[in-house]
């Protein structure tokens, strides 16, 4: 009941959806930059809980299954082989005990710098992870949670929770085939450039000229971004002079100004707290839209207020609860090839 890494990618990091209520003590959140991939993975496998993601940044990893395995990629276009047979994104695939699943890079298009960074793999009953506060998600700072507080390295070994029953194979090997899923479009996320935003806790304490700039501008994603934030090159931004602001809670996606001007998005390892002026926020739901962003991507802001984030928030969740209803006979069969005796 094992897998094998022969090669790890660049960044490979198991995630869940954060650990939460431990701000307080000085533990960030971590957690999956896209929640969308994240969601739709576990579902894809019929975890009808989400369980912790294998979360790839650029590329992923090469890995041997030595037992049966249901799996599913979600996020970026990344190319994934079985043994060097090309298998599609968003979809569930058996990986069958002694096959190798090789996940790459995206081919190369001519849009390459689009929407291309991040895809996150779920495999049906998930695998043994090291638990803190709570939550599996790794936190590379603290070195918490995942596979030792760390990205995955060659040679390691996950071992599955639960395991495919031998006489149920067959027959889930037929039903994936013949099971048809329709994607709803609002999950789909196409890359674009366009973020909504919403006003920050320090929004009026930016002059009409300095929101006119940030929002009429147009920024890059610099090569000096990570998990923990976005750092961007664009139109400079200043609050009114000699503001002094207190150190307060920090939140995915909350839009600081430090003091050269150049705004910073917050992602999903950022700090506790932080004590500059925060402009604006980022959307939930065009979080997972900015996750996929690379460094050199232009982003352009689109202010909307706090009652359309919140009517387009509980539209994308309708869309998962009619995904979640469409996919229950998969999560059935599944379920059952676990339960199958031999």
């Amino acid at each position: 009941m094992t897998l094998q890494v022969l090669r790890p990618g660049p960044l490979s990091l198991y995630q869940d959806a954060g650990r939460h209520g431990y701000q307080a003590y000085g533990a960030p959140v971590c957690g999956v930059m896209d929640q969308v991939a994240y969601r739709l993975a576990n579902a894809l496998v019929g975890n009808r809980e989400p369980l912790p993601v294998l979360e790839m940044t650029l590329s992923g990893p090469q890995i041997k299954f030595t037992q049966d395995a249901c799996i599913a990629v979600c996020g970026a276009p990344f190319s994934i082989r079985c043994d060097q047979k090309p298998l599609a994104i968003n979809r569930p695939h058996l990986i069958r005990a002694g096959q190798i699943l090789q996940i790459d890079a995206p081919p190369a298009t001519t849009d390459r710098l689009s929407g291309h960074a991040r895809a996150s793999m779920a495999i049906a009953g998930g695998v043994q992870l090291t638990t803190s506060m709570e939550s599996a998600s790794t936190d590379l700072k603290s070195r918490m949670g995942g596979v030792h507080g760390r990205a995955l390295l060659k040679d390691d070994t996950l071992v599955l929770n639960r395991s495919i029953q031998t006489p149920a194979v067959g027959a889930l090997a037929q039903f994936l085939d013949d099971f048809r899923i329709y994607l709803p479009a609002g999950l789909g996320l196409a890359a674009r450039s366009r973020i909504r935003v919403t006003r920050g806790a320090h929004w009026m304490l930016f002059n009409t000229r300095q929101q006119n700039r940030f929002l009429n501008g147009s920024y890059t994603i610099t090569a000096n971004s990570d998990r923990m934030g976005y750092r961007l090159q664009g139109p400079s931004l200043q609050p009114e002079p000699d503001l002094q602001i207190l150190s307060e809670p920090t939140a995915f996606g909350t839009i600081q100004i430090p003091p050269d001007g150049l705004p910073i998005i917050l992602m999903a390892d950022r700090q506790t707290t932080g004590g500059y002026p925060k402009i604006a926020n980022v959307a939930s739901v065009d979080l997972p839209v900015l996750a996929r962003c690379l460094p050199g991507e232009t982003l352009h802001l689109s202010l909307i207020s706090l009652g359309q984030a919140q009517r387009i928030f509980q539209d994308r969740e309708a869309l998962f609860e009619q995904l979640h209803q469409a996919l229950d006979p998969l999560a059935t069969q599944i379920a059952a090839a676990f339960s199958q005796q031999t």
